[in-house]
């Protein structure tokens, strides 16, 4: 195991964040870094930012894991969808990428999955067995699915179709800003949103994420479904958290391969 604080970065429409984690706290090490998104975000310019990122946490260099979260389907290294951000990113191999930028070992995963993790460990999901659904509600809908304790990586049921359509553009909580509907009108949104994946999934717990879940008693509540509903508890924290986890977990896992 490694001894140094993992670093977890969170990469965003808006913003790019990051900060070493404690991983027996679930709590960041040091104070949280957040530089802007560049406006014309490719993955060259995210990298270039990230680096600045890395070297104000300089003592990660070395031996400390190295976790970076993506708005997409990540597999195996590579950026293979690009729904809310620069459509460069799509066949970006991004691991390899930043490896070369940082000259360091880096994990990178979907923000989704990252977020969904670190629930998992600290937050709301923690110690809940069978299937857990969490959503984060923001740009767009993410998704992450747990199965006693496992994620099933990259899992993007935000775009399930709902009458007819993907559910993202008129679900997340953008359309809720975008069309100035009050909780209640976008409520009978989710509603229908959140009966489809219960439909399909079965699931035992839905965890709500995104900036928005820190107004959950606005529109939980108001919805009906069978399902237990809860809203996230590290807020913005959790992709930050969990990329560090997931990072952790697989440089562990090389070192364990390496060593086999």
């Amino acid at each position: 195991m490694t001894t140094a604080h993992p670093l977890g970065i969170d990469v965003g429409g808006s913003g790019i964040k990051g900060a070493p984690v404690d991983l027996d706290a679930g709590a960041f090490a040091q104070k949280r870094l957040r530089i802007d998104t560049p406006e014309t975000s490719t993955p060259e310019a995210v990298c270039d930012v990230i680096a600045q990122v890395v070297d104000h946490f300089d003592e990660v260099r070395g031996s400390s894991p190295i976790g970076v979260t993506i708005p997409g389907v990540v597999q195996h290294g590579v950026v293979k969808t690009a729904a809310n951000i620069d459509k460069s990113w799509v066949g970006c191999h991004i691991e390899d990428l930043l490896e070369q930028r940082l000259q360091h070992d880096v994990v990178v995963v979907n923000d989704a999955d990252a977020a969904g993790v670190g629930e998992l460990h600290y937050g709301a999901a923690k110690g809940h067995e069978g299937l857990v659904v969490l959503t984060t509600l923001g740009t767009g809908i993410g998704t992450a699915i747990f199965n006693e304790g496992v994620l099933v990586p990259n899992s993007e049921l935000g775009h399930i179709q709902i009458d007819g359509k993907d559910a993202e553009p008129s679900t997340a909580s953008s359309a809720k800003t975008r069309e100035g509907l009050s909780y209640p009108e976008w409520a009978e949104r989710l509603q229908k949103y959140y009966r489809a994946l219960e439909d399909l999934l079965w699931p035992d717990l839905f965890v709500v994420g995104g900036g928005v879940s820190k107004d959950s008693d606005e529109f939980l509540p108001l919805l009906d479904i069978r399902t237990p509903i809860v809203p996230a508890t590290l807020k913005n924290k959790a992709g930050i958290i969990g990329a560090a986890v997931l990072a952790t977990r697989t440089q562990d896992a090389r070192g364990q391969h390496t060593q086999d």
